[in-house]
């Protein structure tokens, strides 16, 4: 069994640069990511990073936001930049491992000036 845990959502501007964390309760030695669903849409994929380091974007995020992992804080991050109003989402943390799929509860990201 394993918790996610997002934090670092709220109201931000279009020229903020806010990071999301996403704590799991234990050592997780697989491959992570980020998932939104703004409102009236579908979860999308934003992005993923593999337990090396290697990672992939959806393209509507290319170029603005960054995903990185700390695993000695069983922690992996979202940078985001250069914010619209369409990244406006519930963003989840998402793993899956042994088969299973944990997300996270997500946390809110409304982007308005």
């Amino acid at each position: 069994q394993v918790q996610l845990v997002e934090s670092g959502g709220g109201l931000v501007q279009p020229r903020g640069s806010p990071r999301l964390s996403c704590a799991a309760s234990r050592s997780i030695f697989t491959n992570m990511g980020w998932y939104r669903q703004a409102p009236g849409k579908e979860r999308e994929l934003v992005a993923t990073i593999t337990n090396g380091g290697s990672t992939n974007y959806a393209d509507s995020v290319k170029g603005r936001f960054t995903i990185s992992r700390d695993n000695a804080k069983n922690t992996v991050y979202l940078q985001m930049i250069t914010l619209t109003s369409d990244d406006t989402a519930v963003y989840y943390c998402y793993l899956k491992t042994f088969g299973v799929n944990y997300w996270g509860k997500g946390t809110q990201v409304t982007v308005a000036r």
